[in-house]
C-alpha cells in the first residue's frame, strides 16, 4: 500500500494533468465555436449574448408616495416592500393617508 506522501504526490500530479487536459479541451472548444461563428456569420444577439448596457432598464422611482402613516411617530410607509413593525398584524385601513 502506498504511503500518505506518495498518494499526495500522485494526487498533485493528477490535479496538474486534469488542469492541462481541461485547458486543452477548452481551447479546442473555443476554436470550434469561433469557427462556427465565422462560418455562419453569427452575432452576439443571435447567440443570446446581449450586453447589460444594451438591455432597456426600468427606471425606479427615487421615492414612492406614502400610503400609510403611524399616528404616534409620524413614520410613513409606501406599501412597497416589507411591512414596518408598527403595521404588522394591524388593520392597515386605520393607517391609510387620506389624499
Amino acid at each position: 500500500m502506498a504511503s500518505y506522501k506518495q498518494l499526495t504526490a500522485q494526487l498533485e500530479k493528477l490535479h496538474k494533468e486534469v488542469a492541462a487536459a481541461r485547458d486543452k479541451e477548452v481551447a479546442q472548444a473555443i476554436a470550434d465555436i469561433k469557427q462556427k461563428i465565422a462560418e455562419y456569420d453569427l452575432t452576439a444577439e443571435e447567440l443570446g449574448f446581449t450586453s447589460a448596457a444594451a438591455k432597456p432598464r426600468r427606471k425606479s422611482s427615487a421615492s414612492a408616495v406614502a400610503k400609510y402613516r403611524n399616528p404616534k411617530t409620524g413614520e410613513t410607509w409606501s406599501g412597497r416592500g416589507r411591512s414596518p413593525a408598527w403595521l404588522v398584524g394591524k388593520n392597515r385601513e386605520r393607517f391609510l393617508i387620506e389624499g
